[in-house]
């Protein structure tokens, strides 16, 4: 009885969890058009999100290319089929790697930077004091950030797939030697705007919302401690790239399971 006990002790809590953060979520959305309303805050958080996350986005991304090219062509060679590296680098990294890639990166630069913004300004008694001149923290901190994170994902997964595959045409064209217009034709005939690359940048916009909507929760719920926040920012990078993962699932059954 003591382990059935526990066990559905765990369960209630974990569905009361869910359920909270179901409200917290829609409480941000309801938000949003606030956040709208204070423009200059969305474009500074977009500065501070997107700008600063730059470096390690395009250094990760032109690695990915690096090496999609080198391993791809190894394996493209077997089956004779060498002259459709681009198309392959190109469909890998608009439909799945760029989105993925970049949510995860993502998750670990800016949303552990936003859950420890937040944290702080509760341990600091700011949030607290905003609620006391009857200003609402989720119409003016919590908002603003949210709408960037969502701005911010697409155009750093679109800049991600854009340097990998000028990565992979540096090493297909520059030390392996397919020949440059082979490289690009391909991609062109075979990538399909809507069904690869709309559909790549609705994932990443999907994966905007989950990782910024947990960093801001995980930071708006923490215990007002330095321990606290410490471990808010942990739960924000394992909450969000679960998350991120599980969606990925979803989208890619959703999208490309049908011809």
């Amino acid at each position: 009885m003591n382990l059935l006990q526990q066990l559905g002790r765990r369960a209630l809590d974990m569905l009361a969890a869910w359920g909270h953060g179901a409200l917290f979520f829609w409480e941000l959305l309801k938000a949003v058009p606030a956040g709208l309303g204070r423009f200059s805050l969305v474009v500074t958080q977009i500065h501070a999100i997107g700008n600063r996350s730059l470096v390690i986005i395009l250094a990760s991304g032109l690695a990915v290319g690096f090496v999609l090219a080198l391993q791809l062509y190894n394996t493209l060679t077997n089956f004779g089929a060498a002259e459709s590296l681009g198309l392959v680098v190109n469909l890998s990294l608009v439909r799945e790697l760029g989105p993925v890639v970049t949510a995860l990166l993502f998750a670990g630069r800016a949303g552990t930077s936003l859950t420890a913004e937040i944290g702080l300004m509760k341990a600091g008694e700011q949030i607290a004091a905003m609620e006391l001149m009857a200003i609402d923290p989720r119409k003016r901190v919590l908002a603003p950030r949210f709408i960037a994170g969502v701005i911010a994902m697409p155009l750093l997964a679109a800049l991600f797939s854009a340097v990998g595959i000028l990565g992979a045409w540096v090493v297909a064209v520059g030390l392996i030697g397919i020949d440059a217009g082979n490289f690009w034709s391909i991609q062109q005939n075979g990538v399909d705007v809507w069904r690869d690359v709309g559909n790549g940048v609705v994932k990443s916009a999907v994966f905007g919302v989950i990782c910024t909507a947990v960093a801001l929760y995980q930071g708006y719920e923490t215990e007002a401690t330095p321990e606290g926040v410490a471990y808010a920012t942990t739960r924000t990078v394992v909450t969000a790239s679960l998350g991120v993962l599980a969606m990925d699932f979803i989208l890619t059954a959703l999208m490309f399971s049908n011809p």
